[in-house]
């Protein structure tokens, strides 16, 4: 990859992590009315996804859609201020945060309701090969969606009616604020995508330029073969803590899935928050060094509270 396209990938998933930790600050103030489900962690494959559509592209995202909401429109201000319900938000501050869409990036849809956007994508690519659009669609869910009957009933039409598209489960192994194991019994979506002969593929490492070049491969396969594809990309969701009741005296380790991440700080010029390969922040600093990852941090942090004064 260019250097000038690995610049650019380095500043986009620095400005999505900065910009979900300063609206992390503000939710643990209670500033906002509506719920919003962070995505700390996912911002290298939201990137990914960013760097491969094209204007004929239609990306269906989930509830946990910040990521790529930010990845595509590259500003802060506008969604902070629909999640603050402002007439100067995204959308007018009529839809919030799960059901953020930008028709103008291609984000056509969201919803708030789990599986759901399965079935909705299903209908969009169908319209879109009528149309004879020459464009992908992608759709984004969570493992926990995986579990309904519509996300089963969704491969099979894909297949059938030979419609190009990424189908793209982001597995951070949590529901709510249970760990999956602790849940149910892992499903193996290989078996799922070979039962219904549909390319199934795996990704993990949160290396940006990695992820964007096997997407855009895939793209170029699911165009030419008129095939679905299945991508299963580990995330870890970043906001573990330990939380103590009167029933867990010795506590219990939980996740957020609505609500701010109360252990991640915003400190001075700092945006990785873990030291290992779970955080894209970590990784870039492997790639680029620590200096270049310092420096850019700065500048959009700056860049990020001018926009929003």
């Amino acid at each position: 990859m260019k250097p000038e396209n690995q610049n650019n990938i380095v500043e986009k998933i620095l400005r999505i992590r900065l910009s979900q930790m300063l609206i992390n600050e503000d939710y643990k103030k209670s500033k906002f009315k509506i719920p919003i489900h962070l995505a700390l962690g996912h911002e290298s494959i939201a990137t990914a996804v960013s760097q491969i559509m094209n204007k004929n592209d239609k990306l269906v995202l989930s509830h946990r859609n910040i990521a790529y909401n930010l990845a595509r429109l590259g500003k802060l201000k506008p969604i902070l201020d629909e999640y603050y319900l402002k007439s100067s938000g995204l959308v007018n501050g009529k839809t919030g945060s799960m059901n953020l869409t930008n028709v103008e990036k291609g984000i056509i849809y969201s919803s708030s309701i789990l599986g759901n956007n399965f079935s909705v994508s299903t209908g969009i690519a169908m319209g879109e090969k009528i149309r004879s659009q020459n464009g992908i669609t992608i759709i984004l869910a969570g493992d926990g969606a995986i579990e309904e009957g519509s996300f089963h009933e969704s491969l099979l039409m894909l297949k059938s009616l030979e419609l190009s598209v990424l189908v793209i489960i982001e597995n951070n192994e949590w529901s709510m604020a249970t760990k999956i194991s602790d849940r149910r019994h892992s499903i193996n979506l290989d078996k799922f995508a070979e039962a219904y002969d549909i390319k199934y593929v795996k990704m993990s490492g949160n290396d940006p330029i990695q992820y964007t070049e096997k997407l855009d491969d895939l793209k170029q396969f699911s165009l030419k073969e008129k095939t679905p594809v299945l991508i299963e990309v580990m995330v870890t969701t970043i906001g573990e803590w330990v939380l103590t009741t009167p029933e867990l005296p010795d506590g219990k380790l939980v996740n957020y899935h609505a609500g701010p991440a109360p252990t991640v700080e915003l400190e001075k010029n700092t945006a990785k928050i873990i030291d290992d390969v779970s955080d894209p922040i970590f990784v870039l600093e492997k790639q680029v060094g620590s200096k270049k990852i310092e420096e850019v941090t700065k500048t959009v942090l700056k860049e990020l509270n001018n926009e929003i004064k």
